[in-house]
């Protein structure tokens, strides 16, 4: 009796430990395949991490939202932040809130970390773009060379559904950063 008690608590341990991240992995894809679409403006740069491997960190233009709302002062907390697309298509905050509204905007989750005299500012949580580690160096220098170059736009796009947040890919001008890459590649093989 005890053998098979254990068996089952066993059986289910490995149930539990496989369905968290197909979950997590589900939410994702989900979001990607049935979320709306958010262009951000972004700035980054090219850190590591030893257990997720090369990465982009995006600095988005978009860190702060501006309040009479004496609320705010102090707060620092969890975020709601409801968006809209500007008249350049790209993402920008509508409203904020300390706890979830009852409203058809999209709108992501994030955590306050720094409020002054009516600023909040914030970090978005979809700041890292992983990439093979052979071609993050490269895109790093491409994203820089785009953004040093004031006539070429540089965002992510980011798919928004029920407050989560997936980063789909980083832009140069419409173009992949992959894709970019890539030409920046060939045309440093060329130059050699």
């Amino acid at each position: 009796m005890n053998k098979s008690v254990a068996i089952i608590v066993l059986f289910l341990l490995f149930a539990v430990q496989l369905f968290v991240p197909a979950q997590m992995i589900y939410e994702q894809e989900d979001t990607l395949y049935s979320g709306t679409a958010y262009k951000f403006k972004t700035q980054p740069i090219d850190p590591s991490d030893p257990f997720r491997g090369k990465y982009i960190v995006l600095n988005y233009e978009m860190d702060s939202f501006e309040t009479n709302d004496e609320s705010w002062n102090g707060y620092f907390g969890t975020l709601f932040i409801y968006l809209e697309t500007d008249a350049k298509g790209f993402a920008s905050v509508k409203t904020i809130s300390k706890t979830q509204l009852d409203s058809s905007d999209d709108y992501f989750i994030t955590k306050t970390h720094y409020n002054y005299n009516g600023k909040v500012e914030f970090e978005l949580p979809f700041n890292r773009f992983y990439m093979n580690e052979y071609k993050a160096y490269d895109a790093e220098i491409s994203v820089r060379k785009a953004q040093a170059d004031r006539t070429k736009t540089c965002y992510g796009l980011v798919y928004l559904k029920e407050g989560t947040g997936v980063l789909e890919n980083v832009y140069i001008d419409d173009k992949p950063i992959l894709e970019f890459v890539e030409e920046y590649q060939q045309e440093k093989d060329s130059i050699q």
